[in-house]
Formats: structure tokens, C-alpha cells, sequence
């Protein structure tokens, strides 16, 4: 049987680079989502106005708010708190700090607001949906501020969960932690009347050697309709560089989902890309 997915280009605004990258696909008709880092010099005026030119009237990709809460990057907010070297805490630390409920929830509430709030300055609208770079909007503490600010300021966009479609096992630890923070974080969206993805895919190790067209495939194994996969293709550029670790693999998955290779893994496993 035929399923319609979601797959969502996480990081438009990480980098010029990054933004050519996913318009191109949409473009193409290869992706049909992108969440957007408000907080970011590449997510500017201009930036929004060519990726809102690429979706076009006919709406033929979703546009997202991707909350941005961990290093190098910086508040939009001031005050924010903790902070190092006047950007957001690094991965580990944060989602420490989360765990042990030792968050400041005013200054999160204030940070979440300010991305929200850019968004609509932007894009003369509230995103369709909202999810998390690094999969923060599932941390605690953080959840908490991010469905708050999406039934306030968007609550008809649905809010990213990661658990997958079968629940991840002892040699996939990293799936282990989304998979339990999402059962409370699909509760507790469920409780502010929010709708959530039915189930997730998309990470994987970012390692040099990885093959992404050999894994791609592996994501659709049991995916439900209306199920959600994450990529981040891009072009390497300086910014991007200087922002992120992970480079060449962005350019390998954008050379993926421009392939024919792409097109072929879809039909193979009987899956199409939901119409926004």
C-alpha cells in the first residue's frame, strides 16, 4: 500500500550554502518540508523571501521553525542563561542541565517567544510546524516552553516527536533516548491539543564513511503514512564550515535526493511525499 511522508530538511538559515541546497530540492520536488534556524545571520530577509519564491503559491513544501538552543549558536534574547562565551551551552551540557530541571524556565519561555516571533517577521506567518535542532524540543524544561509557544503563537502546526516506528534497541542508544523522551513529549502535546508526527527516522552516525544512499532505504522499513524522516543536505561554504562539523555529508545527501537513485528507493518501498 502506497504512504505518503514527510521528509524535512532541517537547518534552512545554518548557512548560504545549506539554503541553496534545499531550494534546489524543492525545486526538484525531492523534499516537501524545512525547518528554519531564526536566530541565524544566513535566515535573513532575503533568505526568507527566496525560499518563500521556491515554495510558491501552490505551497509545494512545508516551512517550520527549527528552535535552535545549543552552541555555536547565540540568543536572540538577552539575558539568556546559562551561556558560554555568549552562545547557547554545547549538546551534552544542555541536555544535562534539562535533565537535572536546572534550566532558567523564564529566559527559556523569552528565547522560544523571540524565534517565534522572528519566524513571523519573516515569513509573514506562523510555521506550519515545529521541531528542534539537535532534538532539543524534546529535552525537559525545554519542551515544556516550546509547546506553550507553539499553542500560542501556532496551534495548528504540529510539533516534531522522535520516536521511531519500531521502538530502537540496546545497539541504538541514541534512538533509546528519543524514544523515551518522546512517549512524555507526545503526552504533553497531546494535553496542549498539539498533533505530532506518528513516528520518525533520519539519524544516523555521522561518520565520513557512511554511505547515505545505502541507508536511506532503511528509514522507510515500517514507516507509517504520514511518518517523518530528517535529513540535512547543503553546500559546503565557509559559514558552514565554521558552524558545523558535519560538511561533505550534507553535500553526499544532497546528491542523494537529486539522483534517480532517490526516485527509485521511493517506489521501491511504495512511499510518495505528502502534498503540504
Amino acid at each position: 500500500m502506497m504512504r505518503s511522508i514527510w521528509l524535512c530538511a532541517d537547518d534552512y538559515g545554518m548557512a548560504p550554502g545549506v539554503n541553496a541546497a534545499i531550494r534546489d530540492l524543492i525545486e526538484r520536488g525531492r523534499l516537501n518540508a524545512t525547518s528554519v534556524m531564526t536566530a541565524q545571520p544566513a535566515c535573513d530577509a532575503d533568505a526568507a523571501r527566496a525560499l518563500l519564491d521556491c515554495v510558491g503559491a501552490d505551497k509545494n513544501a512545508a516551512i517550520g521553525l527549527h528552535v535552535t538552543l545549543t552552541a555555536p549558536f547565540r540568543p536572540l534574547t538577552p539575558n539568556f542563561t546559562p551561556l558560554s562565551d555568549g552562545a547557547f551551552p554545547t549538546l551534552t551540557p544542555m541536555l544535562l542541565r534539562a535533565l537535572a530541571r536546572q534550566l532558567d524556565r523564564a529566559a527559556l519561555a523569552r528565547e522560544v517567544d523571540a524565534q517565534f516571533t522572528r519566524f513571523a517577521e519573516l515569513f509573514g506567518r506562523a510555521p506550519d510546524f515545529v521541531d528542534g535542532h539537535q532534538h532539543v524540543q524534546l529535552f525537559p524544561q525545554i519542551r515544556d516552553a516550546v509547546l506553550a509557544a507553539t499553542a500560542k503563537h501556532a496551534p495548528g502546526a504540529r510539533v516534531r516527536q522522535g520516536g521511531r516506528a519500531q521502538p530502537a534497541g540496546l545497539g541504538d542508544p541514541k534512538g533509546m533516548l528519543l524514544d523515551a523522551l518522546s512517549r512524555t513529549f507526545k503526552a504533553n502535546a497531546a494535553a496542549f491539543g498539539l498533533a505530532t508526527n506518528p513516528a520518525f527516522a533520519g539519524t544516523y552516525t555521522f561518520s565520513s564513511a557512511t554511505d547515505f544512499s545505502r541507508i536511506f532505504p532503511s528509514f522507510l522499513n515500517g514507516l507509517p503514512d504520514g511518518g517523518l524522516v530528517m535529513c540535512h543536505p547543503g553546500f559546503v561554504d565557509a559559514t558552514l564550515e565554521r558552524l558545523d562539523p558535519v560538511t561533505q555529508l550534507r553535500q553526499r545527501e544532497h546528491a542523494y535526493f537529486a539522483s534517480d537513485a532517490f526516485l527509485a528507493d521511493l517506489q521501491k518501498a511504495d512511499v510518495t511525499l505528502a502534498r503540504p
